[in-house]
């Protein structure tokens, strides 16, 4: 799968670099290419995943556990398992942002789940999928959970809207 991208509608690109195993561990590294300023994701935290971002063109902004901080072109932010955090582009015109995942997950199926659904208009303008079976299915995929409502809700509401779409074969 190396080397494939990922082109959304508005012009933003998701780009699979590399993947694979080395002294720590499975990795998945990822280009995002954003030509939109605005949220890039909502608020939500994983239970297991790290992730570091490298700011190659632009400016993003991160809220890590309710802290602020703008990374510049060369800078680095990383999340820990557990911390609440959710990102930005807030450059004048693009963000090129290189993605590390460790462990990968599923990350590299919601990628390709919110193109699959963003291309044929099944998500709401908060990037949000309308079906509640797509719901579920993006859930499951994310390797986390939302920020707020208790992660033993999410687990029953989410997990099982993700298990019936799975059923019913709702996938990538």
């Amino acid at each position: 799968m190396t080397g494939k991208t990922l082109v959304h509608p508005d012009g933003r690109t998701v780009s699979l670099l590399d993947s694979g195993t080395d002294d720590q561990g499975d990795y998945l590294l990822v280009q995002h290419t954003i030509v939109k300023q605005g949220p890039m994701n909502g608020p939500h935290w994983h239970p297991v995943l790290q992730e570091t971002f490298t700011v190659q063109e632009g400016l993003m902004r991160f809220v890590i556990d309710g802290e602020e901080t703008i990374v510049e072109q060369g800078g680095q932010a990383r999340i820990l398992p557990t911390q609440i955090h959710q990102f930005w582009n807030v450059s004048k015109d693009r963000l090129i942002a290189l993605h590390e995942i460790r462990p990968p997950g599923q990350h590299w199926n919601m990628f390709e789940l919110v193109h699959k659904l963003e291309c044929e208009g099944k998500l709401n303008n908060k990037g949000i999928p309308s079906n509640p079976l797509w719901l579920g299915a993006a859930w499951r995929v994310m390797d986390g959970y939302l920020a707020g409502p208790p992660r033993i809700l999410q687990t029953a509401v989410l997990g099982g809207l993700a298990r019936l779409a799975d059923l019913l074969k709702y996938r990538v």
